[in-house]
């Protein structure tokens, strides 16, 4: 019976899944030379929609994620604590031939971990900021403890068959020989919704990382796009011409959140990039509402 009704759901579902991706196709037409990527999955209702969902893009910061997942895990496995505090440094190894470079202060979103160089931070407050302000420095310093390899291990674990993590943030020699960190929609998409099911980490610890992802503080992407007071918890990344946003989105309270990715390229200026996630998020939450009560009203 729960067979035969996923089935009536997901059939019933294809029409307005069709509607909402050339609405997609149609708002992402408007910025010319961008090159997006959409992933919509809504476990509750089984709506789903992609829009080049194995597309390749350099990670920037949504890297973050499966690096505080790691972190999270390696919690679990009570080889770390969050309260273990390690010295704040600027100074990492290339991944090219180990030699160190140390990051500007002047291009990170996050200043105060900066003023830590010299003292200890702990792991929480670093994963902290890691999301929140999308320090890069806390996230090398994270990256430094726990291991790249690791961490693109865990990532394959969940079910991310192609996202990389390679190395830490401003390693310009990797950089120079197209050594990044890169993701698809579908990765991050996979990733949080393995997070939200419970598949990633702990219970209690599932519920310390969405708290943190909730407390991001750039708020102008796919929350734009959201009713006011909608809970998100999402991690941003942006490098030049290129903005993401990858979100867990509850649509009341008490409800399972959806999951919703979206990633450009293409897209100079920064007022735009947001603009084009907001408007995708409204296109997307309207769709995602109107599926849900669809599936009420059948089974009731």
């Amino acid at each position: 019976m729960t067979s035969l009704l996923l089935l009536i759901v997901t059939a019933a579902g294809q029409g307005p899944a069709d509607s909402l991706r050339t609405a997609i196709l149609s708002r992402v037409s408007r910025d010319s030379g961008a090159t997006v990527a959409v992933f919509l999955s809504d476990p509750v209702s089984t709506f789903f929609v992609a829009v080049e969902p194995d597309r390749r893009f350099h990670a920037a910061s949504t890297m973050k994620v499966p690096v505080l997942i790691e972190l999270g895990r390696r919690i679990d496995a009570r080889q770390m604590r969050w309260s273990d505090s390690i010295p704040v440094t600027n100074q990492f190894a290339s991944i090219v031939d180990g030699s160190p470079y140390s990051l500007d202060a002047s291009g990170d979103s996050d200043s105060t971990v900066y003023q830590s160089i010299g003292a200890r931070l702990s792991l929480r407050q670093l994963a902290t900021r890691m999301i929140v302000r999308s320090s890069n420095l806390a996230t090398n310093l994270l990256i430094e403890r726990l291991d790249a390899t690791r961490v693109t291990a865990t990532i394959r674990s969940l079910g991310a068959d192609s996202m990389v993590v390679l190395r830490g943030v401003e390693d310009g020699k990797a950089y120079e020989r197209g050594l990044n960190n890169t993701t698809t929609a579908r990765d991050l998409a996979t990733l949080l919704l393995a997070l939200s099911a419970g598949k990633a980490v702990r219970r209690s610890t599932t519920q310390e990382l969405i708290g943190i992802l909730e407390a991001q503080e750039f708020n102008d992407g796919i929350p734009g796009g959201l009713p006011p007071g909608t809970r998100v918890a999402h991690k941003t990344g942006n490098i030049t011409a290129t903005w993401h946003d990858a979100a867990l989105i509850y649509p009341a309270a008490g409800e399972e959140p959806y999951v919703l990715v979206v990633l450009s390229r293409g897209v100079p200026e920064e007022g735009r990039g947001k603009a084009l996630q907001a408007d995708i998020a409204r296109l997307a939450h309207a769709a995602i509402l109107d599926a849900r009560a669809r599936m009420r009203g059948r089974t009731h």
